[in-house]
């Protein structure tokens, strides 16, 4: 056999032992995956599942696309616009929730809706999820929270946007509930104050504390899904913690702690839906600069 020849054969075996070993290893990684416990456990009914909503559930913030829908229907002016769109920046840019600004947040926020009855922002709310969030879901979380519901399973959002847009969204996808930030109302009118704090951090972790005690469930059981280091309280609750389209921070908790991670994104619309991601109750000025975006466009 010739030298040319010799080293024809010798890579053309190379290939097919390189292809041979692929195939091994990969019908091993699927073996072993089959061998793992069934999750989530059908007719298991002390487990249940927690979906955080901003870039877990779906792509952006809610309060971004409630408040692109409140300009549409001019329930605030250019002015409050480019103070909540400073508001926004300046959240997402330093990356930590200095109380004063947050508070300035809040206090924005609230204004909005402020004299407006519950019964209406429920109305519009059902509109702008049409137009705005129907069409954002990531259809690999929406299939996470089907598993469990299949199972058998309560599924609850758990997000730091207000209750009535958090409930409305739960419905729509067929959860069992939504847990969210609690505006004051009286006699069907909103006060423009707060029941306590934002959903957000830690209380998050309260917040599904409380509901497993009087649901009756095991933690550890339990399963809960986010996007955003913020609620690594309340994944550190669960028997699974699952990383969504996590942001820097969270990955490497992830990875260390050996949580399961999913990750829907592809390229560079990672890194852009990544930035957003630990904006958390700052999310509704967010809206503000994408109306202003528009505005100038038209």
């Amino acid at each position: 056999m010739g030298a040319l020849a010799w080293l024809t054969s010798r890579r053309r075996a190379a290939t097919e032992a390189s292809v041979l070993a692929g195939e091994a290893s990969a019908e091993a990684a699927r073996k072993t995956e089959l061998t793992e416990p069934e999750f989530p456990v059908v007719g298991d009914t002390r487990a249940a599942a927690f979906f955080d909503l901003d870039n877990t559930v779906m792509q952006g913030a809610a309060l971004f696309h409630f408040g692109r829908g409140l300009y549409k229907r001019k329930f605030f002016d250019t002015r409050e616009l480019a103070r909540f769109a400073w508001q926004q920046t300046y959240f997402r840019v330093a990356g930590a929730e200095h109380a004063g600004h947050m508070a300035d947040v809040r206090t924005s926020a609230l204004s909005i809706v402020q004299g407006h009855r519950v019964d209406e922002l429920m109305a519009i709310g059902e509109e702008i999820y049409d137009e705005y969030m129907a069409g954002r879901i990531w259809p690999g979380t929406r299939s996470l929270a089907q598993a469990h519901l299949d199972a058998g399973q309560k599924v609850w959002l758990v997000t730091a946007a207000p209750v009535e847009t958090a409930t409305i969204i739960a419905a729509r996808l067929g959860l069992t509930g939504a847990l969210g930030t609690v505006a004051e109302s009286i006699d069907g009118v909103y006060t423009g104050r707060l029941v306590g704090e934002p959903l957000h951090g830690p209380a998050k972790a309260e917040a599904v504390r409380a509901l497993a005690a009087a649901e009756h469930l095991d933690l550890a059981r339990c399963a809960a899904y986010s996007d955003s280091a913020n609620d690594i309280p309340m994944l550190s609750l669960v028997g699974y913690p699952y990383a969504i389209n996590p942001d820097s921070r969270l990955r490497g908790h992830a990875r260390d702690h050996g949580w399961r991670l999913r990750d829907y994104r592809t390229g560079r619309k990672a890194a852009r839906v990544g930035l957003p991601a630990a904006a958390g109750v700052g999310a509704v000025a967010g809206g503000a600069a994408a109306a202003v975006a528009i505005r100038r466009r038209r």
